[in-house]
């Protein structure tokens, strides 16, 4: 796919500089709207009409054809995907762990869920307000305790986490800082829901007895 690499100019949003399809360019970068800014460089395909319902997930994932619910995360696309007996359902750009905190490579299980997790290592930068986690659901918990989620937080276009896996929640960045003034984007929530459905969320910790699996694969291939 031909691309342009194009920079955001002074009083631009994305949604201005894009029209209707500002989610289809940002997906495609694994970026939010409060990363791309003024002065960001966005790549943009020549056909823009090419990345309609963006991914590079691939439709079929043959090792989950036996079950109801599959998660494939690619760490080198920075991508995850959510299938139902092998097909892919939805798909969705991430943020997982940064150089030094990598997110861990393998086979694993959701065994718990807490839309509104926080959590008990970091804060809001600049704060001392415990990051919030929202929708999140755990796949792994290493030999010293420490826990990895997926979850809602900020996309900056790169690596950034310190392991868990990140997707778009525009409603916690509003109300934390401020941005977007209307959210859209909440992919964090949809994978949650599709996770425990037919379940409906009670803002509670759960424990998961036969959560979905989950596969992470990618994690030494280039971008």
């Amino acid at each position: 796919m031909e691309w342009d690499c194009i920079r955001l100019r002074k009083g631009e949003s994305p949604e201005k500089r894009f029209g209707d399809r500002w989610k289809d360019v940002l997906r495609f970068n694994r970026i939010d709207r409060r990363h791309a800014y003024p002065g960001v460089s966005l790549k943009v395909p020549r056909r823009i009409e090419d990345i309609a319902d963006f991914t590079p997930m691939p439709g079929e994932y043959p090792g989950g054809d036996n079950e109801a619910k599959r998660i494939l995360i690619d760490l080198g696309e920075q991508f995850l995907g959510a299938y139902e007996y092998g097909k892919l359902v939805f798909s969705a750009p991430i943020a997982s762990g940064e150089k030094g905190s990598e997110t861990p490579e393998g086979e694993f299980r959701v065994t718990a869920v807490h839309s509104a997790h926080r959590s008990t290592e970091y804060c809001i930068e600049g704060t001392d307000t415990p990051y919030p986690m929202t929708w999140a659901l755990r796949f792994h918990v290493d030999r010293d305790g420490m826990s990895y989620w997926i979850h809602g937080r900020d996309l900056p276009g790169y690596r950034a986490s310190h392991g868990c896996v990140g997707l778009y929640d525009e409603f916690m960045q509003k109300k934390h800082y401020k941005v977007p003034r209307t959210p859209e984007m909440e992919d964090a929530r949809r994978l949650f829901e599709w996770v425990i459905a037919p379940t409906l969320d009670d803002g509670k910790y759960h424990l998961l007895k036969d959560g979905p699996r989950v596969s992470i694969v990618g994690g030494n291939r280039e971008e």
